[in-house]
């Protein structure tokens, strides 16, 4: 549905995309991560026509969009981070500006109604754009991106500012609005596209650093096996005792749990079950292990680790 073929972008001296490719396939959530500079928004501007490329090919359901950009984009509904409202205008005023503006041939009133309907706004279609909390304004952005029902929908930080309920009801509206489109959800929330994404790609310096599925993603880091353990013991002795355990790549104290115990978070390579001799070395030295589970490594884990990785990749070839 959506393709990018070895896309570089260039501002001069700056080179913000380095050749990147990857594929969005029909029914796809695709999360697009990030830090800040990262690509993200170069990219997603590229991909609604907004930039051109220094380099490369895009792809909407086969359509080149730079060499018929006006079919391409007729595909492609877009939510930019700030929503492109006019304030002054009425709900159904904006949305019928939107509409004609999209030279958009389906019934209108119908159309604009089944959109009001979904998102969730036919309350306030009446009422100045400039009057609705953030959260509405919001929906009101989503609804003119989905104006002449397009195959593709790219939403960029879709719930920046608002709070928990509206973060909660915008991301269901999205999980809906992925069964019948096609998405690519740029954000920061990382446990939000864990929770609404089947697909991640990560950026980095104009890079792709990592295009898995979600349940994939932690093997594109190097492995690690976590847990926390519950030890009875004096803590500057039970951190010395944990550094001396071959197994064990890291240890960090996490906080006291009761009177009794405190819990430590031990990391070690994925090939590795540091469990036996933690519980051999515990046991010599009398410190009870009272408690131990392991730690699923979270998308924000992931995220950090493949940024992480690739700084001290670069930093090893500078050397």
């Amino acid at each position: 549905m959506i393709e990018f073929r070895n896309v570089y972008k260039d501002y001069g001296q700056n080179h913000a995309l380095k050749g990147i490719s990857f594929k969005v396939e029909k029914g796809d959530i695709l999360g697009f991560l990030g830090p800040n500079g990262a690509g993200k928004s170069t990219a997603l501007n590229i991909l609604t026509g907004y930039l051109s490329a220094t380099a490369g090919e895009a792809f909407v359901d086969g359509v080149n969009i730079f060499e018929h950009p006006i079919e391409a984009k007729k595909m492609i509904g877009f939510l930019p981070e700030q929503p492109p409202l006019y304030p002054d205008m009425r709900v159904s005023e904006y949305l019928n500006f939107v509409y004609d503006l999209k030279g958009c041939t389906l019934p209108k009133k119908q159309h604009l109604s089944e959109i009001c309907d979904v998102v969730k706004i036919s309350h306030v279609y009446d009422r100045l754009i400039k009057n609705l909390s953030k959260g509405y304004k919001q929906r009101v952005g989503i609804a003119q991106a989905l104006i002449g029902s397009p195959k593709v929908l790219v939403f960029d930080e879709p719930t920046v500012g608002l709070d928990p309920k509206q973060i909660i009801e915008i991301r269901n509206l999205v999980k809906l609005l992925g069964k019948d489109h096609t998405i690519i959800l740029s954000s920061h929330i990382l446990p939000e596209v864990q929770q609404v994404c089947s697909k991640v790609v990560v950026i980095n310096e104009g890079l792709i650093v990592a295009n898995e599925s979600i349940e994939t993603l932690a093997e594109a880091v190097e492995g690690t096996r976590r847990h926390i353990a519950k030890i009875c013991g004096p803590e500057a002795e039970v951190m010395k005792l944990l550094g001396s355990i071959p197994a064990i790549r890291s240890a960090d104290v996490i906080g006291k749990q009761d009177a009794n115990s405190i819990s430590y978070l031990i990391e070690s390579d994925e090939r590795i079950d540091a469990r036996i001799p933690l519980f051999g070395a515990l046991a010599a030295k009398g410190y009870a292990l009272i408690g131990l589970e392991g730690v699923e490594m979270s998308l924000e884990d992931v995220f950090v680790r493949l940024v992480s990785n690739k700084e001290k990749r670069q930093s090893a070839k500078r050397r």
